[in-house]
C-alpha cells in the first residue's frame, strides 16, 4: 500500500502522487518515510527530496520548509522546491556567480541584503550539486567556464 505525497512550494504544486517511500532532508537528519509512519511534524533544511515507486524515482531540491507526516500522507510545504529536471543550469550558474561577486565586494551593510544574497548562493549551489549528482548530463555546464 503506497503513501500519498504532496510537495507544495509558495507558488505551485510541485509533486502529487502515491509513492512507496519519501526521503526528506529533515533538520535533524535525513528521514525515510514509509506507509503507516507515525505522525510527525519536522522542519526541512536545504537538500534533496526523493520520492520512489517500484517503477521510478523522482528527485526534487528543497530550500527549507516544513513536512507533516501522517500514516497515509506526507505533505511538504517548501519555501522553494523544484524537480531536478526543471533546473535551468545557466540560470543557476548565473545566480551563483552574481551572489559570489556581491559577497566578494564585502559584506553588505544591510543585514536583509546579506541574508538574501547568502540564501541565493546556497540555493544555486544546491541546485547545481543536485543536477551534478542526480541528473544525467553529457557535458558539465555547471562548472565555471574559463
Amino acid at each position: 500500500m503506497p503513501i500519498r505525497c504532496e510537495i507544495v512550494s509558495q507558488d505551485r504544486m510541485v509533486f502529487e502522487g502515491d509513492v512507496d517511500i519519501v526521503t526528506l532532508p529533515g533538520s535533524a537528519g535525513e528521514m525515510g518515510i514509509l506507509p503507516h509512519h507515525a505522525p510527525l511534524l519536522t522542519t526541512l533544511k536545504y537538500g534533496v527530496i526523493k520520492v520512489r515507486t517500484k517503477d521510478k524515482e523522482e528527485i526534487f531540491t528543497v530550500a527549507g520548509g516544513v513536512a507533516e507526516i501522517q500514516p497515509d500522507i506526507v505533505t511538504v510545504l517548501a519555501d522553494a522546491a523544484e524537480n531536478i529536471r526543471e533546473i535551468d543550469l545557466d540560470r543557476a550558474e548565473t545566480a551563483r556567480k552574481r551572489a559570489r561577486e556581491i559577497l566578494e565586494k564585502g559584506v553588505p551593510a544591510d543585514t536583509d541584503t546579506y541574508l538574501a544574497v547568502e540564501a541565493a548562493l546556497r540555493r544555486s549551489n544546491l541546485r547545481l550539486d543536485a543536477v551534478r549528482r542526480y541528473r544525467k548530463v553529457s557535458s558539465r555546464p555547471y562548472e565555471e567556464k574559463k
